[in-house]
């Protein structure tokens, strides 16, 4: 059995929001990197067999955002990353943890299956992942709404962030 311990040396964490309501126009579609995480994937053969990861939340950072009124301004990048820091709680609950409990293959497609404790809730989540010999591609989407987290919104509503968000993790085999 083989054994990967990968983090942000190994590739990148990104989130990617939305916005919904009556003025989403205004807002923006953020994409967002977590700096600090690790993560153990276990192999048996050219199949994972385990995953656990672990991301501190403090190390989000506001990379971008596409659409909005006017380009996203630095102090906006540092008030988004405050206001999702308090949306997320992570004062209280400091890390994100995902652990696998089933994990199916069908080609080079790898489907996982687990738990991640968000915010003081655990919730079943699925993560869709592409793998090479050199590499893991990983999508998911996770839904605020799973974890009990009511999504930041300004305008009385009117502009919210959407309760999808988008979670992708590429990174190269450890060498």
């Amino acid at each position: 059995m083989t054994q990967w311990t990968l983090g942000p040396d190994s590739g990148e964490l990104l989130l990617r929001t939305g916005v919904t309501g009556s003025a989403s126009r205004m807002g923006h579609r953020l994409t967002i990197a977590m700096r600090a995480w690790h993560a153990t994937v276990e192999w048996d053969g050219e199949v994972p067999s385990g995953i656990e990861m672990t991301v501190d939340l403090d190390s989000l950072d506001v990379l971008r955002g596409e659409g909005g009124m006017t380009p996203l301004s630095g102090a906006e990048k540092i008030l988004i990353r405050s206001n999702a820091l308090k949306t997320l709680r992570a004062k209280k609950f400091p890390q994100a943890q995902f652990r696998s409990t089933s994990i199916e293959r069908s080609g080079s497609a790898v489907r996982i299956v687990g738990l991640l404790d968000l915010a003081g809730r655990t919730a079943e989540q699925t993560v869709e992942v592409e793998v090479s010999d050199e590499s893991l591609l990983g999508t998911a989407v996770v839904r605020h709404s799973d974890f009990g987290i009511k999504p930041y919104s300004m305008l009385m509503g009117a502009m919210k962030v959407a309760d999808e968000v988008g979670v992708s993790l590429a990174v190269t085999r450890p060498a």
